[in-house]
């Protein structure tokens, strides 16, 4: 999970993009997804949220993905709570695509 705080580092190592891979609310204390995509536009990072819940990768994430991959620049940081779904997510949508 990234803070706000983290969103200017992000831009620093030159990511152009986010994509958000955890839901709002899965713990006290979790930065929400608009306060980083409020910050992450002010800094010119483009972003998508495409969580993915307890359920693990579905159909609907997977399209999200794609179209995250097919639209925003690159490089592109993908992140939820550790880093596992970010991964999964990658890797079946990478699958997918050929």
């Amino acid at each position: 999970q990234i803070t706000v705080e983290d969103v200017e580092a992000i831009k620093v190592l030159g990511f152009k993009s986010m994509v958000c891979h955890r839901p709002d609310g899965e713990e006290p204390g979790q930065t929400p997804f608009e306060v980083i995509a409020t910050r992450a536009a002010e800094l010119g990072i483009e972003v998508a949220y495409v969580p993915v819940g307890p359920m693990g990768v579905d159909a609907v994430a997977v399209a999200g993905m794609v179209d995250a991959l097919d639209e925003l620049p690159r490089p592109m940081l993908g992140y939820c709570r550790s880093g596992a779904r970010s991964t999964a997510i990658y890797q079946k949508t990478h699958h997918m695509r050929g």
